[in-house]
């Protein structure tokens, strides 16, 4: 039989028809993540493009930075792990590698990132919590007991006291006698992206840029298998960015970096060819892929337009994904493990080099052996039963995903645009507007969850009825931070005490004179220096950066504007302020060394937008300091974010602190990632409530100030 070929318009009539009288309309303009989308892509949409007809292996490398991709190499799987003590990381290291693990992906807990000693005053609840502790060279060569360096593939996600963990990864290897030039491996050493989002930095901007262009000079000359930085959108898009911000500041930052390595007099294709990259996959499936495959041709044309490179490896950007941390739920969180999958998916049909896969218990607590073992297996069997890895670029020619992949370079242009029109990524860091869009999204989403309009399963649609227990790891951080205060104590005692300080005088030399800074953490290193003691040795010329906390408004609100809670809440507010002659005051707190800000911010952005007075301490405070600010600021109720399982210590301080100031009728509740066994230990503490991720912000305010009317009309609050 015949048919007619019908036109677009055919289908347009039709498919108004099939929504029974409702415009075709309706289903235009959805945008995602700021990209506007039709139900329909035809041929017509790829006249216009012409990158999608290229071939993998060759720029603008859109389909591929290697002609054969997985079909020739398989992608690394990789899991990144580190929690408690050195001794214990490394037997998950090779337990791991055991069961088809192919690299290793560091993670260091807090105090080490913010270059602090186990032993400091200030990180008591942090130690060996979010990361393994690592202090100096023992602890270093402890870690990689048993795994040859010359041979492994180790990934370090380190940022603020790269010099120092550089410097100790360096020497352990010396010491097992490796050859620099045959270490393989990744430094994410991205600090721009930490005055971003994430704020695991120790320096100001300028100094912390001079240490990422020593660090890319020295590795160019010694270790020319590693890469000395991979430049770091992941953290924007679990902070809240769109996958536009997220692919524009992410290569913003690379041009940033690329700038300041020619500035130290290295030529373009001395270190371009080992630069890497390192993107969220989030659960919007094909925008997922899509990004991937625009970031590769966009940071093409970027490099070919700035620097002209001679070497067409300077043009590749080769990347390491991880599935998203925040689209993990807390409740009915085995559907965890489905979004983990899909994610997995789009970052392999997008093309990544490297991937790590989330546990589902992430929301909970810290990954368990048995979750992990579930995410690890997620990759080898995608690898190993699904044929993913025959065929290079499967999506390619896709009419949606090309047009998809047009969009998002076309859009992320724009923003790179508006960068450069700054003066380039440092100007706009320190201007502090690429954080503000980020947290202005952040706000956006939670809105759009607590309205419904975008659905969670099992949080906001489909909840069950019973959450199911799950089984969650817990560190004993006394035990963690005693095994590490022992270390310490011997390794004082045994080192060459003069030819230390020798060491760190010479570093803080270089850093005043301008002289190469990585060869000298090494030497401290090799003899004996700890990461706080080399962090010190620079802060004495570089200072400790101090951020200027800022919050958005007016970016919840509207979106919630008619939602029964939220306007219950308002009316609600209004009669208490009527009613005691002051709005209620909420004070939201980051305790600790965990710099994860997103949702404070968002709790702080959603409550004013209700009608509270709200407060927002700055990063890094002592529960002691939180306590006086309370108390200052005449408070009802301080908000405690947790994220990096330091509560357990953290929160029985601030409420002890409270006391001792004799403010028992200021609240305190928690919200974040607060396992169920801990929040009983703390409810008997004093803590009044908890609130974990999913929670609907305008319901948890409508119950916080109905415990502080309770608390007013009480009298206090006894826990």
């Amino acid at each position: 039989m015949d048919f007619e070929k019908k036109s677009l318009e055919d289908w347009r009539d039709l498919a108004e028809k099939e929504l029974r009288g409702r415009p075709l309309e309706t289903l235009y303009g959805d945008a995602t993540d700021g990209i506007d989308t039709r139900p329909l892509y035809t041929a017509a949409d790829l006249q216009e493009l012409e990158d999608h007809e290229t071939l993998p292996g060759f720029p603008p490398y859109l389909r591929g930075p290697r002609a054969t991709m997985y079909a020739g190499r398989p992608w690394t799987v990789r899991q990144y792990a580190g929690f408690s003590t050195a001794e214990e990381t490394n037997a998950f290291f090779r337990k791991n590698l055991a069961a088809g693990q192919t690299g290793l992906s560091v993670a260091f807990d807090l105090p080490t990132h913010r270059g602090y000693d186990s032993d400091h005053p200030r990180v008591a609840g942090d130690v060996g919590k979010a990361g393994v502790a690592v202090d100096s060279i023992e602890d270093m060569k402890i870690l990689f007991d048993g795994i040859p360096l010359e041979k492994m593939s180790v990934s370090m996600t380190m940022n603020g006291a790269v010099l120092p963990i550089m410097g100790m990864y360096i020497a352990a290897a010396l010491e097992q006698g490796a050859d620099p030039a045959r270490l393989r491996g990744t430094l994410q050493n991205d600090i721009l992206k930490e005055f971003m989002v994430r704020n695991t930095y120790i320096y100001p901007p300028g100094p912390s840029m001079r240490i990422v262009s020593d660090i890319i000079r020295y590795t160019s000359r010694l270790m020319p298998a590693f890469n000395p930085i991979s430049i770091s959108g992941y953290h924007m898009q679990e902070a809240g960015a769109t996958c536009v911000q997220e692919l524009a500041f992410t290569l913003a930052n690379g041009i940033e970096y690329v700038r300041t390595a020619i500035g130290t007099g290295l030529a373009v294709d001395d270190f371009a060819p080992r630069l890497s990259f390192f993107f969220a996959v989030g659960m919007n499936f094909f925008l997922e892929v899509a990004k991937l495959r625009a970031a590769r041709s966009l940071w093409a044309a970027l490099m070919k337009e700035h620097f002209s490179p001679g070497d067409p490896r300077s043009l590749m950007l080769r990347t390491h994904c991880q599935t998203s941390g925040v689209s993990l739920t807390s409740h009915d969180p085995y559907n965890n493990i489905i979004r983990t999958t899909v994610e997995a998916m789009a970052a392999v049909l997008g093309g990544t080099q490297s991937l790590h896969t989330n546990s589902f218990d992430e929301a909970l607590s810290l990954p368990g052996e048995f979750a992990a073992r579930i995410a690890r297996n997620t990759q080898l069997v995608l690898r190993e039963e699904t044929g993913l890895s025959s065929v290079v670029d499967p999506l390619g020619g896709s009419y949606y995903v090309e047009s998809l992949t047009a969009s998002l370079t076309g859009e992320a242009r724009k923003l790179i645009d508006r960068v450069e029109e700054m003066g380039g990524m440092t100007k706009a860091v320190e201007s502090g507007i690429p954080k503000l869009l980020i947290e202005e999204a952040a706000a956006g989403r939670q809105s759009r969850v607590d309205a419904g309009r975008e659905v969670i399963v099992g949080v906001n649609r489909h909840r069950p009825e019973q959450e199911e227990e799950v089984d969650i790891l817990d560190i004993d951080t006394d035990s963690v931070r005693r095994s590490q205060l022992r270390r310490l104590e011997v390794l004082r005692r045994d080192r060459d005490e003069d030819a230390c300080r020798r060491s760190l005088q010479a570093l803080t030399a270089a850093a005043e004179s301008g002289g190469p800074l990585l060869e000298g953490a090494v030497e401290a290193a090799r003899r004996r220096a700890t990461v706080g003691e080399i962090t010190a040795a620079l802060e004495k010329v570089f200072s400790r950066y101090q951020a200027q906390i800022r919050s958005v408004s007016g970016v919840y609100g509207p979106a919630l504007e008619g939602s029964e809670d939220f306007t219950r809440v308002r009316r609600d507010v209004e009669a208490f302020a009527a009613a005691e002659g002051r709005r209620p005051r909420l004070l939201v707190v980051k305790l600790g060394q965990d710099g994860h800000d997103r949702g404070a911010k968002v709790i702080a952005t959603a409550f004013a937008d209700l009608g509270f007075d709200v407060d927002i301490g700055p990063l890094f405070q002592e529960p002691e300091e939180a306590a006086r600010q309370a108390v200052e600021n005449d408070v009802h109720v301080v908000g405690v974010s947790s994220m990096a399982a330091g509560h357990g210590v953290l929160v029985p301080r601030l409420i002890e602190a409270l006391r001792r100031q004799e403010s028992r009728d200021v609240l305190v509740v928690c919200g974040g990632i607060v396992p169920a066994g801990d929040r009983e230990v703390l409810k008997k503490k004093g803590v009044a409530a908890f609130y974990g991720p999913g929670t609907n912000v305008s319901v948890s305010a409508g119950e916080i100030l109905g415990l502080i009317r309770e608390c007013r009309h009480e009298g206090g609050h006894d826990g």
